[in-house]
């Protein structure tokens, strides 16, 4: 369970981020299946694994700049903007990767051993029976709660989410935190795409398709509002176990992915209908 939801908590890293400022990235889902079958093939072209892999989140962190670049202006129009990009993103890698590889949009490619043991139920770390990718998981959380509690960076983003005439009298450059949260979704998302490949053992561009509304999900069962200004990532770690521990209950119930999807929309709706009705706070000062 904290294998799948470490898989979930860096998918949602990003989308926390962009929630903290008011808004959501939609490409997420895609980015993550584009990496995972450009991996696949960098390795089938005997390209080094390291440098794959800094090809694949130097391409996140490019996607994210450019959402950031078409949104900071046209914050209303973010999800379409995202939703956009990604749905070229995922189309542009099959075309990249279509090399006699890929069927059905299935990237059949070799996974390395340290990949598979990074991200794999079975998987160990310095001999402990942890998967590695938890581990790293863990970090990385405790790194971006400190940083959002405790640096200027970090509360920069809930004073121009809570109030953004506030946070420019502040000196608080706007853009700048747009396309740093922006980008950080790009990246977490191709992460997420790369060590998805060890668990699955082979690559898929749908892959990514179960994290378009779950990385919402965990966002808003965690507290963090879609308006922005409130919540954190800490928020969100919460709300990632409660999915996965309410995942792992609905698939012990016999129910079907689509029955799962409806008791996950059934929770959604009434937690934010209850967020929605305590004023935000740019409307409190």
């Amino acid at each position: 369970m904290l294998l799948l939801a470490a898989f979930l908590g860096l998918a949602s890293l990003g989308q926390t981020m962009c929630a903290l400022l008011g808004g959501l990235d939609l490409s997420i889902p895609y980015v993550i299946g584009a990496a995972n079958i450009m991996l696949p093939a960098f390795l089938a072209a005997r390209m080094p694994a390291l440098v794959s892999i800094v090809l694949l989140l130097a391409g996140g962190l490019l996607i994210g700049l450019l959402n950031g670049i078409l949104t900071v202006r046209v914050q209303g129009q973010s999800l379409i903007m995202t939703l956009g990009m990604g749905l070229a993103v995922a189309g542009g890698a099959q075309i990249v990767a279509s090399n006699g590889a890929i069927e059905g949009g299935n990237n059949f490619g070799s996974v390395p051993d340290w990949l598979a043991n990074m991200a794999s139920i079975a998987g160990t770390t310095f001999g402990l029976p942890v998967p590695a990718v938890v581990l790293v998981w863990i970090a990385m959380s405790i790194v971006v709660i400190v940083t959002m509690s405790n640096t200027w960076l970090g509360r920069s983003f809930y004073a121009l989410g809570g109030n953004r005439v506030a946070a420019a009298r502040l000196e608080i450059t706007e853009s700048r935190l747009w396309l740093i949260a922006y980008a950080i979704s790009g990246i977490t998302a191709a992460l997420t795409g790369i060590v998805l490949l060890g668990f699955s053992g082979g690559g898929f561009v749908g892959v990514g398709d179960p994290y378009l509304f779950t990385t919402v999900a965990a966002v808003v069962i965690g507290g963090t509002s879609l308006l922005g200004g409130r919540g954190g990532y800490g928020a969100t770690v919460v709300g990632v176990l409660v999915l996965t521990v309410l995942t792992s209950l609905l698939v012990g119930l016999g129910l079907s992915y689509a029955a799962q999807q409806a008791v996950f929309g059934l929770l959604i709706v009434p937690m934010v209908a209850i967020y929605a009705r305590s004023p935000h706070i740019r409307l409190q000062i």
